[in-house]
Formats: C-alpha cells, sequence, structure tokens
C-alpha cells in the first residue's frame, strides 16, 4: 500500500521546512525509524526519521526545495504499488525555483526634488535631524534624504556640505570649554528579522499568552557540589568529559522529576499527557538566536553520561559532528536555561511549548551568609522555576524546587 510521507513539524514554531540533503535513494528498503533525509528548519538542520516501512518508491520534492509542513515529498509502498500522478522532484526544484522573483535591481538614492505646493512644509525628517538642523540654521528642503522614503536622517544632515553653523550667543563671562565627549551616531534602519529570531517570536508569544505563568525563587548552597565536582574532575582521565555546574543542575532535575514527575507533563484542555521519559532541553545560545534541544532518556544516565551527551549536543547544535535528530529536536519534556556564564544572577526563562516548567540559574559566587549565627562565606547561586499554573500550583512548584536545592546542597546523592 502506498504511504505518503509529508514535511513533519520539528517543533511548536515551524510552519515549513527545505529538503537539504535525501540520505536514501528511490529504490532503497526503508523500516520504520530509518533516517530519510536533512530537514531545514528555520533553526537548524534535523535529520527526518521514517514512521513507515517498504521500498522509497518516489521523491516528490527535490533537495533545496522549501514546502509547508503537511505538504507531501516523498511516497513509500510495495514493488508493485500504483504510484499517484506527480511531478518529478526535479520539476519541483524547478518550479519552485520559477516562483522565486528576481531581485530588484538597487534603487538610487533619492533626489532632492522642488515640492509640490500641496506637500510644501512636511519634510520627512527625523527628529534628530530636525533638532540638529534647527542648531545649524539649515533648510531641510535643501538636504537630500537617504533614509527609507527619502527620510532625512541625522548622517544626512551631518553630511551636508551647504550647512550654515550658526553659533548661538554667548554671554561675555561665560566661558565655554570644547567637549571632550566624542559624538556617538546610531544607525537609522529597519533591521529584518532572520527566520530564527521569527520563530523565536512565533514561540514566546504563544507560551506567554497561552501558558499562565508563575515563578518561584530560592537560593542554593553550592558550596559542597562545587568541591566534589573538583574532587571528580581531578580524578577523570584527561580524555574524559569534565563535570560542569550544568550536569550537576540537570542530574538534579532528573532526579526531582522522577519523585514529582507532574513537572514532566503536557497540558491538553481537559488532561494531562504523562511523559514516560525524562528529556531535559538545554537552552544554547547561538549568534543568530536560541535553541532549546533535548538530552533524551536521562533519567537513564549517570551524572558522567549527561555530562557527555550535553557535550555532545551542543556541538551538533553549532554544526560540529553531525546534525540533531528529530526527536532531540522536539521531544523535550522539561528545561533548564544556564546564564551563570555570563554572570546573570537572576532572571525567569520562558516556558517551552508544550512543556509544562523550565528553571533558570544564574552564577555561583562567593557571598556572606548566615550559618548557626555567623555570617560565613559560601558559594551561593540563585534558581527560579517558571510553571504552568493549568498543571501545577505554586506549592507543589515550591515543593519541587526545595528537592532540587536538597540534591544540590547534598550533592553525593547525584551519584547514585
Amino acid at each position: 500500500m502506498i504511504t505518503e510521507v509529508v514535511m513533519p513539524a520539528m517543533g511548536a514554531d515551524m510552519t515549513e521546512g527545505t529538503v537539504v540533503k535525501w540520505l536514501k535513494s528511490e529504490g532503497d528498503e526503508i523500516s520504520r525509524g530509518d533516517i530519510l533525509a536533512e530537514i531545514e528548519t528555520d533553526k537548524t538542520v534535523v535529520e527526518m526519521e521514517a514512521y513507515g516501512s517498504g521500498l522509497l518508491r518516489k521523491i516528490v520534492v527535490a533537495e533545496g526545495v522549501m514546502v509547508p509542513v503537511g505538504d507531501l515529498i516523498a511516497y513509500l509502498g510495495d514493488a508493485d504499488d500504483e504510484i499517484p500522478d506527480v511531478p518529478d522532484g526535479s520539476d519541483s526544484a524547478t518550479e519552485a525555483a520559477a516562483l522565486i522573483p528576481e531581485e530588484p535591481a538597487s534603487e538610487p538614492a533619492p533626489i532632492a526634488t522642488t515640492e509640490d505646493p500641496a506637500t510644501a512644509g512636511r519634510v520627512k525628517a527625523s527628529p534628530v535631524a530636525r533638532k540638529m538642523a534647527t542648531e545649524r540654521g539649515l533648510d531641510l528642503t535643501s538636504v537630500t534624504g537617504t533614509g527609507p522614503g527619502g527620510r532625512i536622517t541625522r548622517a544626512d544632515v551631518e553630511g551636508h556640505s551647504g550647512a550654515q553653523v550658526t553659533t548661538p550667543a554667548v554671554a561675555a563671562s561665560t566661558s565655554v570649554k570644547p567637549s571632550t565627549i566624542l559624538p556617538v551616531t546610531l544607525s537609522e534602519e529597519d533591521i529584518p528579522l532572520s527566520t530564527m529570531r521569527q520563530a523565536i517570536a512565533r514561540v514566546t508569544v504563544r507560551s506567554k499568552t497561552e501558558n499562565p505563568h508563575y515563578y518561584i525563587d530560592l537560593s542554593i548552597d553550592m558550596t559542597s557540589a562545587m568541591s566534589m565536582r573538583q574532587g571528580l574532575n581531578e580524578e577523570i582521565d584527561d580524555a574524559g568529559p569534565r563535570i560542569s555546574v550544568n550536569d550537576m543542575i540537570v542530574r538534579a532535575c532528573v532526579k526531582a522529576i522522577a519523585k514529582y514527575p507532574k513537572l514532566n507533563t503536557t497540558f491538553a484542555v481537559d488532561h494531562l499527557i504523562s511523559h514516560a521519559d525524562i528529556n531535559i532541553g538545554i537552552a544554547i545560545a547561538l549568534e543568530v538566536g536560541l535553541m532549546v534541544p533535548a538530552i533524551l532518556r536521562t533519567q537513564n544516565m549517570s551524572l558522567l553520561e549527561i555530562s557527555a551527551a550535553t557535550k555532545d549536543l551542543a556541538n551538533r547544535v553549532r554544526g560540529e559532528g553531525g546534525v540533531l535528530t528529530q526527536e532531540e529536536n522536539t521531544a523535550g519534556t522539561f528545561s533548564i536555561s544556564n546564564m551563570g556564564m555570563l554572570g546573570v544572577d537572576n532572571f525567569q526563562a520562558i516556558i517551552v511549548p508544550p512543556q509544562s516548567a523550565i528553571l533558570a540559574v544564574g552564577a555561583v559566587a562567593q557571598q556572606p551568609v548566615v550559618r548557626d549565627g555567623e555570617i560565613v562565606i559560601r558559594q551561593m547561586m540563585k534558581a527560579s522555576l517558571s510553571a504552568d499554573h493549568r498543571v501545577t500550583d505554586g506549592a507543589e512548584g515550591g515543593v519541587f524546587l526545595g528537592e532540587i536545592r536538597r540534591l544540590l546542597e547534598n550533592p553525593v546523592s547525584l551519584l547514585v
């Protein structure tokens, strides 16, 4: 029986994708779970898995062609199955290319012309440009605007050779010293959004609109955890992965979720979807935006295995040593955002749909705290839980976050 293969949704915000590379050819035997192709989303390149079995009878969409989520891209079936009449993949590529408009020739800078009487006195200029023109005694109608729609900008005024600079009268008793501050010029322009930034905009608006967030903050004493981490790293072979603070936080979250699994569910109108695996999303900052791929089945991993998996995931997100799988890009059940390496003390993160919670952590820093009536120096870290109020209440979130603190302040528990 012929089965349609369609462009999958590889993220809550994905609306279209591009076939970067077909990893199977027409006629190849396909089993469920095989990697069929590499798909480029708004954020990254992801491996697409087969959801059926059979022969790859026909590739409908050629490499390099972008199609909406849900559109047909190939057919699976038996050797004697009749294939519906569809264009060849090469034709799809040609048609797609034909739809792309030619890039218009760059337009010359607008030329100043004599104003129509109906528009006299309505010179298009930025407020800064108007102020500077007034200070310099400059008639704006004599300035050529290079901004959007011929708008006159600060740079146009500064570069106008005919500007008549007028020096305001200064009282004889006033001593004017030349300014030692260098002028700062900022660009006035429209900045187009990248596809990744557009995707981030869609998913964050969706999260803040649909998910009633609540926030819980607390401080965690990381002194013992930092000491144990140093000891573990001294024992690890030079070729092995070093344990990071984030690795310990991931392990603590996994153990806390195992105890309070409600934080590992998804809201679904009249019920909660409970997940059998704990897939921890890790927020990874890139130059072009933010991604939150997941470490899969962390409930089966030791601290060392989590460390290795995290580093491997980060490398692949940055394009080093492979691409993400479809599951890594879509199956996260709880996320962690760590800005400690940036020196941030505390912040609140936005929940990643369709998850119900995310933990934000700041830097570990020495602080004076009171212990047994005395002021001592401890290594402290602030943590903030953002949770969906449709799934949990504040008390449940508080108990969960308290369990994470207990585990990190007794770090030996992370090893068992």
